[in-house]
């Protein structure tokens, strides 16, 4: 009889289990379980994002936004994040629920956007930026502490070197020389510090014949404006272009924009970009309308 009572209390204790947690079946193999929360309401294990949990966008209901893997409420191994059009859009590693390790982002065309190793909110090690043509448009060093350290190089969209030269600690040192388009150079510079010896400015004119100015197509990025985003210590929406200085704010009074625009384009200051959870994950820092690099995070 005691035998009898001890199963039907295991019996008991799984049926409440079952009925405690959550999780479904994958399309691709019925057998296999994903997006399961356990007893203490945590995501567990395999996770699909489907489109039909993403209203109001661009996402089919059957359509995968994310995968990837949760351990105790917190990402962790790699998780890819799609298109609309279900081209990927980036795959990145986490460790305990923050970016931490190799991470490469696609342009929606399906080509590499930009790749490198992120570490405790910044780069380290080597960095690339990618036109959407595929082409390189920034190959950058970073040291252990997220600060530029050694050859840095800028490229045109035809492949040229735009800039190039060495940093240490974050800052320019030595000569950095920039180049025409067309390959001839432009200017040299020399820093320390950071700091340019305005007495050692060179400029050139190039030698080769230079493509007509409506040959050249503006490809920078625009950082554009979110409707929720609201302008510095008021409650007013942000105008839907900028142009002067502005610093912008999103729901959970977190800072988004700091800087000047031009027509709706950063065209100098920082771009603050946060994650799901509201981590700052990124701050991009833009000079003359282009993205030049990431400023370091300070924890």
């Amino acid at each position: 009889m005691r035998n009898f009572y001890l199963i039907l209390v295991l019996v008991m204790e799984s049926y409440a289990y079952a009925q405690s947690q959550t999780f479904e079946l994958d399309p691709a193999n019925n057998k296999d379980t994903i997006n399961v929360i356990d007893l203490t309401g945590k995501k567990q294990g395999r996770w699909i994002i489907w489109g039909k949990t993403k209203q109001n966008t661009c996402y089919k209901p059957e359509a995968k936004v994310e995968e990837g893997a949760y351990q105790e409420n917190r990402k962790n191994g790699i998780w890819k994040e799609y298109y609309c059009n279900s081209n990927m859009k980036n795959k990145i590693t986490f460790q305990n629920g923050r970016p931490d390790g190799y991470a490469i982002m696609y342009h929606e065309n399906g080509k590499v956007s930009e790749e490198g190793t992120w570490k405790v909110n910044k780069w380290v090690g080597n960095y690339k930026l990618y036109y959407d043509n595929g082409q390189v448009q920034q190959e950058f060093t970073f040291n252990p502490s997220g600060k530029r350290e050694g050859t840095q190089k800028y490229y045109y969209e035809n492949g040229h070197v735009m800039i190039e030269g060495n940093w240490q600690s974050g800052k320019e040192a030595g000569v950095i020389k920039e180049y025409h388009e067309n390959g001839d150079v432009k200017a040299e510079r020399a820093y320390n510090n950071g700091e340019v010896d305005v007495a050692s400015i060179k400029t050139f004119e190039p030698k080769k014949p230079m493509p007509k100015p409506e040959e050249i197509a503006d490809k920078s990025k625009k950082v554009l404006v979110k409707k929720e985003e609201t302008l510095q210590d008021t409650k007013q929406k942000a105008p839907t272009v900028l142009n002067g200085y502005y610093v912008l704010y999103n729901r959970n009074k977190q800072k988004t924009k700091d800087g000047t625009f031009k027509d709706n384009r950063l065209m100098e200051g920082k771009n603050f970009i946060y994650n799901e959870n509201g981590i700052l994950t990124r701050i991009e820092v833009y000079k003359d309308g282009a993205y030049v690099g990431d400023s370091q995070i300070e924890n």
